[in-house]
């Protein structure tokens, strides 16, 4: 979790740096003089199981914080993701599976000269953690609702608000390929089908690098939406691209998008619609959220 600022004529001297670590495993010191560890900022994981609650970690008595609680992570190495650093450091904390997780949204903590990512995930296939190291002193699924009764790691304590109400979120995002691919008149008529697979092939950067939060409406820094890319007329068959998953319209394009609208918002999904095309969005209605096939352009371009 956040390493606190420390005035270090006040405060007992820092843990000592294990003897074998990744050259990123060290103090960041911040022109004031406070630091935090983690040379590329820092990461750790929230594996949240609806039945069992949340995956805490009571952290071992020598390191920084010790003896509180706080989640499974550390600092992330060279130049691996923070979603990458959060799945690695939990597992080899705690044998967390990344298999076993849906990674749904992402909480930032930026400091400038340092930064703490904070992984939502929820667990799809339940799984036995085991303290892997020696930074925990035990593991602990804990119901939400009993989290902030514990001694908490003070970032935890102070973020925990913000990452509760992330708990139970099921983003969704379902593509209208060919609108997408008509927004922008770059000769995707003379081969629809090599169109459609750029579209999805952005579609699926997009989608791993995560979503603004503020497209599904959610207080956080980006949302890893299930993604559905609907695709039509010539260009059914596409290949899927990374975790983009490929339906085929019949034929009425619109209703195979409102199809996978009510498929994913009857598993508890929150849905947007990425579209341009006002008679989609008319049937749509207004309590299905979209995003305009320009605005998901530059997204895909960033």
């Amino acid at each position: 979790m956040t390493h606190e600022p420390r005035n270090d004529s006040a405060l007992p001297p820092l843990p000592p740096l294990p003897p074998h670590r990744d050259p990123a495993d060290a103090w960041v010191v911040a022109p004031s003089g406070e630091r935090y560890w983690g040379l590329h900022g820092a990461a750790g994981l929230i594996a949240f199981d609806p039945l069992r609650g949340v995956l805490l970690q009571h952290r071992a008595g020598w390191s920084h914080h010790g003896g509180t609680w706080g989640l499974p992570g550390g600092a992330r190495h060279g130049s691996e993701s923070a979603l990458e650093g959060a799945l690695r450091e939990a597992a080899e904390e705690a044998e967390v599976p990344a298999e076993a997780l849906t990674p749904v949204a992402t909480h930032l903590l930026d400091l400038r000269v340092w930064s703490y990512t904070t992984v939502v995930a929820r667990v799809d296939s339940p799984f036995e953690a085991r303290v892997a190291d020696a930074e925990s002193l035990a593991l602990r699924w804990v119901r939400p609702e009993e989290v902030a009764e514990l001694d908490l790691h003070p970032g935890l304590r102070t973020s925990w608000p913000a990452l509760r109400p992330l708990l139970g979120l099921r983003p969704a995002l379902v593509v209208d390929v060919a609108n997408v691919v008509g927004s922008v008149p770059d000769g995707w008529w003379r081969d629809r089908a090599d169109a459609t697979a750029r579209v999805l092939a952005g579609t699926a950067r997009v989608v791993a690098a995560g979503l603004p939060a503020s497209v599904f409406g959610v207080a956080a820094h980006s949302v890893l939406p299930e993604t559905v890319a609907v695709v039509e007329g010539a260009a059914r068959g596409a290949v899927a691209k990374g975790s983009v998953r490929v339906a085929d319209a019949a034929e009425d394009g619109d209703a195979s998008v409102l199809a996978q609208v009510e498929e994913l918002r009857a598993a508890g999904a929150t849905v947007v619609v990425v579209s341009s095309d006002r008679g989609l969005r008319r049937r749509l209605g207004d309590d299905v959220m979209t995003l305009g096939a320009g605005t998901f352009r530059s997204l895909m371009s960033a």
